[in-house]
């Protein structure tokens, strides 16, 4: 696959191929990618909650931030003000460009600054926003700086995607279809909406590789 070059980047979004929501600034083109900014939105995991027995321990991992929003604490920050990210904290980022994929023959992969690292955050990511993609991305953020406060504000640039050409471009449907479902960010109603990976996970945790396999053989 070819990785898109500044000038061709350019002419993605002149012929709105790919379009930001804010528009990307000069400071954010660069030789072979778009540097992205840190939005005014985090979620911060919880770690205990009270219930009819008292305060308890949320001691089951989170897989999914959309399906568990009650093991969150939402931040929305305003113009101006910044997010102090604690030593060892994670929590969950949003980019503050809303990226739309409309061309069927695009994809792209985020990956951290080296700049963000160097800061002693990790963003343990690298993710692939997919053919037809709609919206603004999430990321998870740990503050690895040892006993450091790390002060971030939104607007910063702190990732950067990479824009590739496939080789045969895809249908909507082809694009939207993920596993055995449609991913959340299409079109199609919620209702519609079921985790493949509930019943992979099933199967997983049963130890029973062999009959996922068999069952869902492509």
């Amino acid at each position: 696959m070819a990785v898109l070059t500044r000038k061709e980047i350019i002419e993605a979004i002149q012929t709105k191929a790919i379009t930001f929501s804010p528009t990307i600034d000069q400071f954010q083109l660069q030789p072979h990618a778009i540097d992205l900014r840190l939005g005014y939105k985090f979620l911060i995991p919880r770690n205990w909650t009270v219930d009819e027995k008292g305060r308890q321990a949320i001691t089951v991992s989170i897989d999914d931030a959309s399906i568990h929003q009650e093991q969150f604490d939402e931040v929305q920050l305003q113009p101006g003000q910044c997010f102090d990210l604690l030593p060892n904290e994670f929590v969950i980022a949003t980019s503050l460009e809303r990226i739309e994929m409309n061309a069927p023959n695009l994809m792209a992969i985020l990956f951290p600054r080296t700049s963000t690292n160097r800061r002693g955050i990790n963003l343990s990511l690298s993710g692939i926003i997919d053919t037809g993609y709609k919206g603004n991305l999430i990321f998870p953020m740990k503050n690895e700086a040892g006993n450091q406060v790390i002060r971030i504000f939104p607007g910063e640039r702190i990732c950067q995607v990479i824009f590739q050409e496939l080789t045969t471009k895809l249908s909507q449907k082809e694009a939207n279809l993920h596993g055995l479902t449609v991913a959340k960010y299409s079109d199609v109603g919620s209702s519609a909406f079921k985790l493949d990976k509930e019943d992979e996970r099933k199967l997983l945790i049963e130890g029973k590789l062999d009959e996922l396999k068999n069952r869902f053989s492509t």
